[in-house]
């Protein structure tokens, strides 16, 4: 057969069921299904801790718990990562500004970067792989020893009593943990342009505080300020939920725990990577 003889729409079948069979391998290898069922999972328990929002009040001492485990068990790590961070920051951009004479402008630059982006980000990742892990470990721990098949058989809601806590916690302590990032980055990012740019303290603090003292229209914050806390908030509430969801999941006694707590890791930071684009795109647009 002459190949000139085929009809013009030839290729474009043949590109349809290419597409078709491959994506029929794809989804028989039970990777993207089980990857929409544990997202459907997710979506399911986050329903159900909304829906337990009421609870509160009578888990205010599981609240408590977890606020102080979460905040004081990482305040130093996250403090000593927002120093470094902003180090890292104020240098790199500094030593490119330098070029132009313009390094008396790094303390804008450096606090805007610090409170839209890397403040929140790096919360929210040293929370999902202290924090997040410890979770996805306890929860795990207490699945593949029937503690929470006891608490069903008790007639104890697991996701009021272990859930909720945690993720109302998480979704506390990562905006706190976020302001004093962004404060301890703005910091640590004057001690690099005063020492090795030659922007006095006075004029880097001024300016960059300076830069932060808008006020939005709809809000009466800074939009840099609210726009790294309100991503903060949804990073802490995605995390717990993650945790504790592949915690739940867990099976195969300590080897699932350790799986589990591999996947809510992986997953927590996934999330967070992804979700910090479209909410950037979200708030700054």
């Amino acid at each position: 057969m002459n190949p000139d003889s085929l009809p013009s729409w030839w290729p474009l079948l043949l590109t349809v069921l290419f597409a078709a069979a491959l994506s029929h391998a794809i989804w028989n290898s039970n990777g993207p299904r089980a990857l929409l069922e544990e997202a459907g999972a997710r979506l399911v328990l986050l329903a159900a801790v909304f829906a337990r929002l009421h609870h509160l009040p009578k888990r205010r001492g599981w609240l408590l718990i977890q606020v102080r485990s979460a905040a004081i068990g990482n305040l130093h790590v996250i403090s000593l990562v927002g120093v470094f961070i902003g180090m890292i920051f104020a240098l790199q951009a500094g030593i490119e500004l330098a070029r132009f004479g313009q390094q008396d402008q790094i303390g804008p630059l450096v606090a805007a970067g610090i409170a839209r982006e890397m403040g929140p980000f790096i919360t929210a990742l040293v929370l999902a792989s202290t924090y997040g892990s410890a979770m996805a470990a306890e929860m795990g721990t207490m699945a593949v020893s029937d503690e929470l098949t006891a608490l069903e058989v008790m007639s104890i809601d697991r996701i009021s009593l272990l859930v909720l806590p945690r993720v109302v916690a998480l979704a506390i302590v990562c905006p706190a943990m976020t302001v004093i990032s962004d404060m301890v980055g703005i910091i640590g990012g004057g001690f690099v342009a005063s020492a090795q740019l030659g922007v006095g303290w006075d004029l880097y603090l001024d300016s960059a505080f300076t830069s932060l003292s808008g006020l939005g229209q709809t809000i009466p914050i800074p939009k840099d300020v609210f726009g790294g806390l309100f991503k903060s908030f949804c990073f802490g509430i995605a995390v717990a939920l993650i945790s504790c969801a592949s915690g739940i999941s867990a099976r195969g006694g300590a080897l699932g725990v350790g799986r589990a707590t591999s996947r809510a890791v992986r997953d927590a930071t996934i999330t967070i990577i992804v979700a910090n684009y479209f909410l950037t795109w979200m708030i700054y647009r």
